[in-house]
């Protein structure tokens, strides 16, 4: 039987794979988005547009941090299942930009919690990060380390989720799950995630910034993950709510548990987009000392995830990065 699921952030990255998944599958989606200019609006609209007048879709623009306007939505609408994508995101812009993490990501949550309290659902997933993990050492990361202490405005407010997300469960019996995800990528992604940016800059020709002081040997690793298998992974976990513990919440990581060193990832995509454009490329490249708020090592434990819902990605990073480079050569006519 088919449900209906609201989708906030359903503009984005991951919003807009997840919803095309759900309607693929009979169900009907509410998508909220603010369309924020974060990162180039155009992308924005051209996931919405792929939506907007399918069956069973509908859309509102709307800030989950406008609480009187959320109420309204789930007021008009049924709502079954809350998946919650809509965040400020992005380690190095909260540095600089603090309050919009607060408004988004903590008053936000706080609404989405208040219409799962008084509209129940059956379900809340919402999106935690991998930055929770901040500047442990022990890896992989499991959902039981130490996460008390971010080393970014960012890591704290999903941290925050998570506690919110703990009391409201406790409080109020709503069946909720917070997904860890750590690095996200593939067609249509942000532009200011790093294999983005990098493409970006090859074809301005301009160099681009490594953050790893030029150390190979303790070079950075990160846990890339692409965008169907976290889909995939949302959809499972869902389907499979935490009735059966008190209170009714959980968290899981949600990775490739593979994580690739940084200078490997950028050979890779240098291959790929080699490959897209039938000539070779090499980036220029700059090496720098790390960023204030990075980690070092981001390398997901996901045997709770397995154990679970029987969830392990299948993309291998070659496969994952030549479906992007491919996008990014078509959709911005590059040659």
């Amino acid at each position: 039987m088919a449900d209906t699921y609201l989708v906030t952030g359903a503009a984005g990255f991951i919003g807009y794979f997840l919803s095309e998944r759900l309607l693929s599958e009979g169900n009907t989606v509410v998508g909220i988005d603010n369309l924020n200019d974060y990162y180039d609006i155009n992308l924005k609209k051209t996931r919405l547009d792929l939506l907007v007048g399918k069956a069973n879709f509908s859309f509102h623009k709307i800030d989950i941090s406008n609480k009187e306007i959320l109420e309204r939505i789930f007021k008009m609408h049924k709502i079954d299942y809350v998946i919650n994508l809509a965040a400020q995101a992005g380690v190095r812009y909260s540095i600089e930009n603090p309050d919009v993490y607060i408004q988004s990501n903590i008053i936000g949550f706080f609404n989405i919690l208040e219409m799962c309290r008084h509209y129940p659902v059956k379900h809340l997933v919402y999106a935690s990060s991998s930055s929770v993990y901040g500047s442990n050492q022990k890896v992989p990361f499991e959902e039981t380390d130490f996460v008390d202490h971010p080393v970014s405005l960012y890591a704290a407010t999903k941290k925050s989720n998570e506690l919110m997300a703990h009391t409201y469960s406790h409080l109020y019996n709503i069946p909720s799950t917070g997904l860890r995800f750590f690095t996200v990528y593939g067609p249509m992604g942000r532009p200011d995630m790093a294999y983005y940016s990098f493409i970006d800059k090859y074809f301005k020709g301009e160099s681009i910034k490594i953050f790893n002081n030029g150390d190979f040997e303790n070079d950075m690793y990160r846990d890339f993950t692409y965008v169907d298998d976290i889909v995939e992974g949302i959809i499972k976990v869902t389907n499979t709510p935490p009735n059966d513990i008190s209170p009714k919440h959980r968290v899981l990581n949600i990775g490739n548990n593979n994580p690739e060193k940084l200078m490997v990832f950028v050979s890779t995509l240098e291959n790929c987009l080699s490959k897209s454009l039938g000539k070779k490329v090499e980036f220029k490249k700059e090496f720098e000392p790390i960023k204030p708020g990075d980690v070092h090592k981001t390398y997901a434990s996901t045997d709770e995830l397995e154990k679970l819902v029987g969830f392990k990605p299948k993309t291998s990073i070659q496969d994952g990065l030549q479906r992007f480079t491919d996008w990014y050569v078509q959709y911005y006519q590059k040659d």
